[in-house]
């Protein structure tokens, strides 16, 4: 195995570093240092200080747990969405997906996660308790459930409505235009869309 021969030790620091970001080898991570390093060091400063800045300032919604500038984020604020309808995601890339398919005037629940015994993730360690402590509180009248096609998605998608039935709430999910196994980010907004708007009843799906 070759291993590169750094010019400067600060330059490899910063190559070991961009290497460790998920989906980029120790050669793009190259490729970018030295693109920075062509840049003014005005604009490197500004990418650096806004990396910073989002590991120190981000916060998540207190209500929905969406990431957010301030303890409410815009969403749950804004006094035009509809609040008693609540869309149950899995993380920011969902509401993301969906709020630009322009579909869907409710709020959010982002559960951080969905149920994955494999990778060792229990309903203990997802933002389900919340969800449950919203919809006792009454104003919520229907939970969509939009959680990604796959077994873990449908594993926790089944474990909510088991903890919500028993609650006068409407349980609804995604119409099946998006296809089995799709995660919900790489669904094309027009798929995406009609799979809200055209909701189906939950239970009416556990037979299917």
């Amino acid at each position: 195995m070759i291993t590169e021969k750094f010019p400067s030790r600060l330059l490899e620091n910063a190559v070991n570093e961009f290497a460790k970001l998920p989906g980029i080898g120790r050669k793009t991570a190259l490729r970018l240092v030295l693109h920075l390093l062509k840049q003014e060091k005005s604009e490197v400063d500004l990418f650096g200080y806004s990396l910073i800045q989002l590991r120190n300032e981000i916060k998540h919604c207190k209500t929905c747990h969406n990431i957010s500038d301030t303890d409410t984020c815009s969403i749950c604020s804004n006094p035009n969405r509809n609040t008693e309808e609540v869309c149950v995601v899995e993380n920011i890339k969902d509401v993301m997906a969906i709020e630009n398919t322009q579909q869907f005037s409710g709020l959010y629940h982002v559960l951080g996660g969905i149920i994955s015994p494999m990778d060792g993730i229990g309903p203990s360690d997802l933002e389900i308790n919340s969800l449950i402590d919203r919809v006792k509180s009454g104003e919520v009248k229907e939970v969509v459930l939009a959680l990604s096609t796959t077994m873990e998605g449908d594993t926790t998608n089944f474990f909510i409505f088991k903890k919500l039935k028993d609650l006068n709430v409407k349980i609804s999910t995604l119409a099946r235009g998006v296809s089995i196994g799709d995660e919900l980010e790489y669904a094309d907004e027009i798929t995406l869309g009609r799979s809200i708007k055209n909701r189906l009843d939950f239970e009416s799906t556990l037979s299917q």
